[in-house]
């Protein structure tokens, strides 16, 4: 058991770091690895991606504060964007949640690997929309962030690999778009952690010390650590080659996927 309490706190260092670099919350990495860690303990099948979402979104909690707070203090937060995004991050986040809890744990798997895998393409090639437009007006915005807000619970991310193409596409600097990512994870994790606590609370399977699909030791680990290491990472985007690291990011990504659906699929724990 020891073995696992020490497992979180290290995948909190590498969350933090990358939610902070690249204003994409930490979900990414974390579900993958707490699929396989928490196959490895043991727990129902039927539950281990639903928990590995649901803890998710709850460790990114304090690290979207911790990262945005960096961000905000670099002035690279678009408060004209955030606001309206809030608004329909709120509604979207707490549907998909719902829906989360009602989809098989392999179906949400294979769902999961697939946007992780377009995402990580997407970086690899450093593909960027092109800043062709401005930021459409309130319901626009509402709108966008209704759509991130529900792919993000889904995935269990902070909505980073959404909403930074999305900004930048809107023709908003890269480092705003970061920095306003960041922010949005804020509303994004809350509600979507609430949602797969509420969700998961009556469901039979659960392993001891679970709050509804959220696992609290993995959460506490992770959230010990990213904390801390999210604002290193914040300064980090404004002044290491981004495109490098998210080559590097993308890779680790695929590996992480190709073990988790190995795990749940071909070799078993």
């Amino acid at each position: 058991m020891d073995f696992w309490w020490l497992a979180y706190p290290i995948l909190g260092v590498f969350v933090g770091l990358f939610a902070g670099l690249l204003g994409v919350g930490g979900g990414a990495i974390m579900v993958p690895v707490l699929t396989t860690l928490f196959a490895y303990q043991g727990f129902s099948s039927e539950v281990v991606v639903h928990l590995a979402l649901g803890s998710s979104m709850a460790g990114i909690v304090l690290t979207s504060f911790a990262s945005a707070r960096t961000h905000y203090q670099h002035h690279a937060v678009r408060t004209d964007a955030l606001v309206p995004m809030a608004s329909g991050v709120l509604f979207g986040t707490f549907v998909a949640s719902f829906i989360a809890s009602l989809i098989p744990s392999r179906t949400l798997a294979i769902f999961f690997a697939c946007f992780i895998a377009y995402v990580s393409l997407q970086m690899f090639l450093n593909l960027k929309p092109k800043p062709t437009r401005q930021l459409p007006g309130w319901l626009g915005l509402g709108f966008a962030g209704f759509v991130i807000g529900a792919v993000s619970a889904l995935v269990a991310i902070g909505g980073g690999t959404l909403t930074v193409p999305f900004l930048t596409w809107c023709n908003v600097p890269v480092a705003h778009a970061i920095g306003t990512s960041a922010a949005l994870g804020i509303p994004i994790s809350i509600t979507g952690t609430i949602g797969y606590v509420v969700n998961g609370w009556h469901d039979p399977n659960l392993p001891p010390f679970s709050l509804g699909y959220v696992y609290l030791p993995a959460v506490i680990g992770v959230s010990a650590t990213s904390i801390l290491t999210a604002p290193i990472g914040a300064r980090w985007a404004h002044r290491l080659p981004v495109p490098v690291l998210k080559r590097i990011l993308a890779g680790v990504l695929l590996l992480l996927l190709a073990k988790m659906l190995w795990t749940l699929y071909g070799g078993g724990a």
